[in-house]
């Protein structure tokens, strides 16, 4: 029972230290994807006509 309570709080720390590791990352790159993403161009959406086009008679 000690050597299974070990192993879990063990493995609970690990995961503890990836998750701020990950968390700190993304924090990061949010920096970083803001910056980049004001000086990329917009693209234009264009409608779709689909009053106007015509469409053949299946038989």
């Amino acid at each position: 029972m000690m050597t299974f309570f070990s192993v879990f709080f063990i493995l609970i720390g690990i995961n503890a230290i990836m998750m701020f590791f990950s968390l700190t990352g993304i924090d990061q790159k949010t920096k970083k994807s803001d910056s980049t993403a004001s000086k990329a161009s917009e693209s234009q959406i264009y409608p779709m006509d689909l009053a106007s086009s015509e469409y053949k008679k299946a038989v």
